[in-house]
């Protein structure tokens, strides 16, 4: 176990630390959670880590002092939720808990805490390195709308006055860095390292892609819709080139991605010494985030749906990055054997569970692909959307000794196996018949988000007529098979493009009576989406033409009870 304070540092008689993570959520040694995944990497090549977890920032700082100062940098997130997000619902009234904290409790991490706590360190060891990284950094590492102030912001690197920002999934970039410090390398050799960015004066790089400044920005909601256009298009390439966007008087610079892993490194990051347990610290409190993820397998990274309000793409990229079989058995059997264990699995997935080992059929295609989504507005006729893999993987699992359900918790893109003509191929029908009779517990949850065609284009969503054609197949499944398994859909307000007539029709739409319904969410806008560029701009930044928004926070909450009052 990684240790967390003075004392467990000096019972492994360690006379130094290499880094030291100051991270916002409790410390949980999962591969759930982004500090143990780079920590037990960075442990794997040598490196002695400690980890500080929701540090007090009102006191006298004793948190940011006990440990004293890295032999290398010091390393910071906000934990596994962009922490505004954390605090705020899209009504911007404050959480009562977090669930990632022992027993829920709220308020154990600031507002903006990768800011928070690189400021800190810089004030205590001005001569040490600080690196940031997960959610909340990746999202904002250039100019973002921040919906709680209600105005652009620059990058996390001006703000918090980091000296590099490791964005994405870091196991790559985070030891190349490492690696980089430990050697001595100039700041030059290591600007020219992949997937990390830095704020730096003078002269721009000649071979790079310039973005409006962050200044031209804040004076133009245009500038800002154009620059997140191209800050999209180049997140979404296999090999994109490096983006520079000037503020003040210097430049924020991101440099490209890393290849994505490898089914073998993929592997690699899952074959570590994880616990699977929260820190001994924690003994006899609940985390109830761990409670969620404890029973759950992780099986592959990635996400190509492309959805205008989501995230996932711009942390974990777009290319789906598979583990193998075995390993995923081989965690699986490890699982089965723990004695917390009670045989049934939570989850077998990932961001979009059913995207399990997809890749484009010619992958030279993929490497000139600008597309941010392969499933919007029509599926990619170069996508492979067979479900085979995924039904014998879960054949699999579900024949390991001591396991009894194995479920699908994540989401599933039910365009991925069906069209409003019907099923696109022959593993189509199966794979709905399993996942409903086999890997449901009682609900099936999908997300067609809304009824309006005119509103689902605004979110890059498909058609509702593709979900009225789930619905069809899915009671033919269960009609056939004598169960009474339910469907669940989940559906967005006050999206940009959504007014209340759109509300009214959604909460009336004859093809959703007789479900059970009360998954409604607040459209909340999040650093680095399309969706959060309309709301702010009122410009589709895809086209550059106007949309509606609802920005009034009583006709968002007038939406959103609409729904309800459709329902009762």
């Amino acid at each position: 176990m990684f240790p967390t304070s003075a004392k467990e540092v000096q019972r492994l008689g360690w006379d130094y630390i290499d880094v030291i993570f100051f991270t916002g959520d409790a410390f949980v040694d999962h591969p759930s959670f982004g500090t143990a995944c780079i920590s037990r990497w960075l442990q794997k090549a040598g490196y002695r880590v400690a980890v500080v977890p929701q540090p007090n920032w009102k006191d006298d700082l004793r948190d940011f002092r006990k440990l004293g100062a890295p032999r290398l940098y010091f390393a910071v997130n906000a934990g596994a939720m962009d922490s505004m997000v954390n605090h705020y619902t899209a009504a911007k009234r404050l959480r009562h808990d977090d669930a990632y904290t022992p027993e829920g409790r709220a308020g154990a991490r600031p507002d903006r805490a990768v800011t928070v706590y690189t400021k800190i360190l810089k004030q205590l060891w001005p001569d040490v390195p600080v690196v940031i990284g997960g959610v909340e950094a990746s999202l904002r590492r250039l100019t973002h709308y921040d919906y709680w102030d209600d105005r652009l912001m620059p990058s996390i690197l001006v703000d918090s006055g980091a000296d590099w920002l490791c964005y994405g999934m870091g196991e790559k970039p985070m030891l190349a860095l490492t690696q980089a410090i430990e050697k001595g390398w100039s700041r030059h050799q290591i600007e020219k390292l992949q997937q990390i960015a830095f704020y730096r004066h003078g002269k721009m790089p000649a071979e790079s892609f310039v973005l409006h400044s962050y200044e031209e920005c804040c004076k133009s909601k245009q500038a800002f819709a154009e620059n997140f256009h191209q800050i999209e298009i180049y997140a979404n390439m296999l090999h994109p080139p490096v983006l520079v966007e000037p503020v003040g008087d210097g430049y924020v610079q991101i440099n490209p991605t890393c290849e994505p892993s490898t089914t073998a490194e993929m592997d690699s990051y899952w074959d570590l010494p994880f616990t699977k347990l929260p820190h001994p610290r924690y003994k006899g409190k609940r985390i109830p985030a761990y409670d969620m993820i404890k029973d759950s397998i992780i099986t592959h990274r990635g996400c190509f749906g492309g959805c205008n309000f989501c995230t996932i793409a711009a942390h974990q990229g777009k290319f789906i990055q598979s583990r193998s079989e075995e390993s995923i058995l081989k965690e699986v059997r490890l699982l089965a054997a723990m004695p917390e264990f009670h045989g049934n699995i939570s989850d077998v997935g990932a961001p979009t569970a059913n995207m399990y080992g997809m890749t484009g059929m010619d992958l030279s295609r993929c490497e000139k692909c600008r597309r941010k989504s392969c499933l919007y507005p029509a599926p990619c006729i170069n996508l492979d959307r067979s479900h085979e893999r995924l039904l014998k993987l879960y054949e699999r699992i579900d024949s390991v000794k001591g396991v009894r359900h194995s479920y699908i918790g994540s989401g599933i893109r039910y365009d991925l196996f069906l069209s409003e003509n019907g099923f696109v191929d022959s593993s189509s029908r199966p794979y709905l018949e399993t996942v409903v009779l086999k890997h449901t517990s009682g609900r099936m949850k999908v997300a067609p988000e809304h009824t309006s065609d005119k509103v689902l284009g605004y979110m890059a969503k498909p058609s509702f007529r593709l979900f009225e054609r789930l619905r069809k197949e899915f009671d033919d499944v269960n009609r056939r098979a004598g169960t009474h398994v339910e469907l669940v859909p989940y559906f967005i307000s006050s999206h940009p493009g959504c007014t209340m007539r759109d509300m009214q029709e959604l909460a009336n739409h004859p093809a959703l009576k007789g479900i059970w319904m009360d998954q409604v969410q607040d459209f909340m806008p999040t650093p680095m989406t399309t969706s959060s560029v309309m709301f702010y701009s009122g410009i589709d930044p895809r086209t550059m033409k106007p949309v509606f928004v609802e920005r009034d926070p009583e006709r968002k909450r007038a939406q959103k009870s609409q729904f309800f009052k459709g329902r009762s």
